[in-house]
């Protein structure tokens, strides 16, 4: 049977026997031999709840090993047989456990995985007003949401990039929203006769009622959102050995497989730009990974839709070369004062805190007078927290007021000082200094926030915050 071929729903009802489980015998007795040891005494029912497979599964199993003296019946357990594992089953698990101690679901082959992968590819017809909807609690122009539509809907990684602060990792981090549907995702994969790990309760979302005809080595999921920033490097796309089990765990783009990967802060991994992309110059081509285990090398299906988030010139990021492999780009700049004053409004109403009239007028006058002459979609979050927390010390009324937002601003931004400047009585109060912007846009040298904006405070677009 090809990669290619179709799922029949068959396909995806538990296994009934040994065979049908697509498992090999030694790894299949293993698995129960280990379990029936950590339960110990355990029923056949119980066993096929903790392995995620049909009574007839463990039946043909145990039975096996029962001619072989590794296990035994000890009575009835209502409907059920009560088994022990002999001694001579307990030394071979030992033996076999050198190598894994894997004790759970069973895993599903890697050739049904892929298939699966393939069939649940998304077919997205989303419209303005669809996508407007899914970012309903961002502030974002119709030119820019009929910019994100294509670049959601068609094939290819999408490359988001603009100054710091105008909310690119909210929006990339909402993209998964355009998907209304489910996939499903393995707990785990046999692959020549290793096991990898798929599911992860943290980044995978299962539906709370699982259909009752699904083969239970499977889970109905949300379309997955991995997101990595910084942190990333060259090991977490790769296979992981989990010595202390015996087990591999799946690197992100294997878990993120029928949804999407966010690369956030692009251009600040411990691995370069060039790095990354030689690394997935074949997966975003042809939508086929190969990882490496002990020495051999195998495919599965990469059906990942890669986000690229940077507040960084594209310049300093890539070649020609590096950006045509990237179909979609889409700038994200700043907003205007409406826009601005919309996103204040909304973080202070969820905030509690009242804003006078002139307010936000000061806010916008002094935001673009320390920094680069632009709104950024952050700064109200960060003036509403700011604000609270000077009235809390206070004991003052939660009020935003200019004065407020003079004391705020003057506690946010860091002053700079000059290399070259003498140190005085009066060093502390030296005016901030003004650079200029380079060519792409970007601030250089400015009155800067204590840290990075874009990271810290891009979701204070939201107006729940």
């Amino acid at each position: 049977m090809t990669v290619d071929a179709p799922v029949s729903p068959y396909e995806l009802r538990a296994p009934t026997n040994p065979e049908t489980a697509g498992l090999p015998n030694a790894m299949l007795e293993d698995i129960v031999l280990r379990t029936a040891i950590t339960i110990g005494r355990p029923s056949i029912v119980q066993l096929a709840d903790r392995l995620h497979c049909a009574v007839g599964v463990i039946d043909g199993v145990v039975n096996s090993m029962r001619d072989r003296r590794l296990v035994e019946y000890e009575g009835m357990e209502g409907r059920s047989y009560r088994l022990s594992v002999t001694e001579a089953g307990r030394t071979l698990s030992r033996q076999r456990s050198e190598e894994c101690r894997y004790a759970g679901p069973l895993p599903v082959p890697l050739e049904l995985y892929a298939r699966v992968v393939r069939s649940q590819r998304p077919n997205l017809h989303l419209n303005q007003e669809q996508l407007a909807r899914a970012y309903s609690d961002l502030v974002i122009s119709s030119t820019l949401i009929d910019q994100l539509g294509p670049a959601i809907c068609g094939d290819g990684a999408i490359f988001l990039y603009g100054p710091p602060g105008t909310g690119k990792s909210s929006i990339a981090e909402r993209m998964i929203r355009a998907y209304d549907d489910t996939v499903l995702i393995p707990h785990c994969v046999e692959v020549q006769g290793q096991i990898i790990t798929v599911f992860d309760p943290i980044l995978h979302e299962p539906l709370p009622n699982q259909p009752e005809e699904l083969d239970p080595r499977w889970l109905v999921c949300k379309r997955p959102a991995v997101i990595a920033g910084g942190e990333l490097h060259g090991g977490m796309l790769d296979l992981t050995l989990d010595r202390e089990v015996g087990v591999y765990l799946a690197p992100l783009q294997f878990k993120a497989n029928n949804g999407i990967l966010v690369i956030d802060d692009f251009g600040r991994q411990a691995m370069t730009p060039e790095e990354l992309l030689n690394r997935w110059i074949v997966p975003l081509d042809r939508q086929v990974d190969y990882l490496t285990m002990a020495g051999r090398k195998f495919a599965v299906p990469f059906e990942v839709k890669v986000v690229l988030s940077t507040n960084l010139d594209p310049s300093a990021l890539g070649d020609e070369a590096f950006f045509r492999r990237i179909h979609n780009k889409v700038y994200i700049g700043c907003i205007d004062d409406e826009q601005f004053d919309w996103v204040l409004a909304r973080v202070a109403q969820a905030k509690h805190l009242e804003v006078t009239e002139d307010a936000a007028a000061q806010l916008r006058r002094s935001a673009r007078a320390r920094g680069d002459g632009e709104l950024r979609a952050y700064l109200p979050g960060v003036v509403c927290k700011l604000a609270i927390a000077i009235a809390r010390y206070e004991n003052a009324a939660f009020r935003l007021t200019p004065a407020l937002v003079d004391r705020v601003l003057e506690l946010y931004f860091a002053k700079t000082v000059q290399s070259n400047a003498i140190p005085g009585p009066d060093a502390a109060e030296a005016a901030p200094h003004r650079g200029g912007s380079n060519s792409s846009g970007y601030n250089s040298t400015r009155t800067s926030p204590g840290y990075d904006a874009d990271t810290a405070e891009s979701t204070s677009i939201l107006a729940a915050r």
